[in-house]
């Protein structure tokens, strides 16, 4: 079942808004704009925070909110459609190492496709850049590349990829990368306790995904929770267990965009059911819990951006179910691409747009 809440808000303008959702009062302040569509942003240790733009590169803001140039490294993506750079997450040992993983649509035999490629960031630019991981096959279409980095508690890193869009089929497949999350060792090495080890894709960790765009760490139970783009309604979150079939395309809870039916079966032994489900559509993008001091009321929630109605859910969470709803930042008239909690224990949201703009919510 779902539920919703209703924010109500209190004042806006175009720089600063105070706003009350359903259980805190908060501020929204610009922080920087001039962003070519940004994609995926992480913090580094010192608070200074890094930026993937799909049309663009590698930008790095500031604490104190100067954004920099394009930084150097990146083997050139391919920005066609969805495509281009896009989900970023730093080593757990950045301290010690310095490195960043960015996933990228990178070109090569057959057509294009998801990689990951890591380098050590110098302040400046990424250095020793290295690929090491290719989604295979790559395909000639500009459609659901997933992309989204996270790592575990154990620090196995965990990669989102679509079913690249006319390839449905292959989702269910675990004998290639589409339609996947797959979970690899930093270096690119394959676990050897993942599920598909004597197969032909033995990164692959779970499957029967459409386009996993959101993905973030349960803060207590260390589970990785995604969300994925459903077609014409059918918007997921689920909790990935290894080896489980997750059901797209011989389930869904939606339809094709022209009205059609793609399935009959909303569910099947054997594939798994998601958390929530959402009919219409909200077109998810990045995904965060919170685990700040800032705002105790939300500790534990979650949090997702929503490109097609243009605003930020709150999920209220409670012993790993769904309790209510809210839609925040209406008033922004954005679409909200990703969002991260940030070191000071205030949220960050990106804005998908050419002139694309970092948000910060704060008391």
């Amino acid at each position: 079942m779902r539920h919703s809440l209703t924010g109500a808000f209190i004042s806006a303008s175009l720089l600063v808004c105070a706003t009350a959702s359903a259980e805190a009062q908060f501020t929204v302040t610009e922080v920087t704009d001039g962003l070519k569509h940004p994609w995926g942003m992480a913090f580094l240790p010192n608070q200074d925070l890094l930026i993937t733009e799909r049309n663009g590169g590698l930008r790095l803001l500031s604490k104190e909110g100067k954004l920099s140039g394009k930084i150097s490294g990146l083997p050139e993506s391919v920005q066609m459609g969805q495509g281009g750079n896009l989900g970023i997450a730093i080593d757990p040992d950045f301290a010690t190492n310095n490195k960043v993983y960015v996933c990228s649509s990178m070109a090569g035999d057959g057509g294009f496709g998801s990689e990951v490629h890591v380098g050590e960031f110098t302040g400046q630019e990424l250095v020793n850049v290295k690929k090491v991981f290719t989604a295979l096959p790559k395909k000639q279409t500009p459609y659901h590349f997933g992309c989204r980095i996270v790592f575990d508690k154990q620090g196995m890193m965990f990669v989102s990829l679509g079913e690249r869009g006319s390839f449905k089929e292959e989702a269910q497949n675990t004998d290639n990368h589409l339609g996947t999350v797959v979970r690899i060792h930093p270096d690119g090495s394959v676990p050897e306790d993942n599920p598909f080890v004597d197969g032909q894709a033995p990164e692959v960790f779970t499957y029967g995904h459409r386009n996993v765009q959101g993905m973030t760490v349960h803060p207590e139970t260390g589970e990785i929770w995604t969300h994925e783009h459903g077609p014409r309604g059918g918007d997921e979150v689920n909790i990935l267990s290894k080896g489980d079939n997750y059901g797209w395309p011989e389930i869904t809870y939606g339809i094709n965009y022209n009205g059609s039916i793609i399935t009959d079966k909303k569910e099947m032994e054997g594939m798994r059911q998601p958390l929530q489900y959402w009919d219409p559509s909200f077109a998810p993008s990045g995904m965060t819990f919170y685990t700040g001091d800032m705002f105790p009321e939300w500790q534990g929630d979650l949090f997702i951006g929503s490109l097609k109605f243009m605003y930020l859910k709150h999920l209220k969470i409670e012993n790993g179910k769904i309790l209510g709803e809210e839609n925040l930042l209406q008033d922004q008239q954005a679409r909200f691409r990703d969002v991260v909690q940030g070191p000071d224990g205030a949220i960050y949201v990106l804005t998908d747009s050419s002139d694309g703009k970092v948000l910060k919510i704060s008391k």
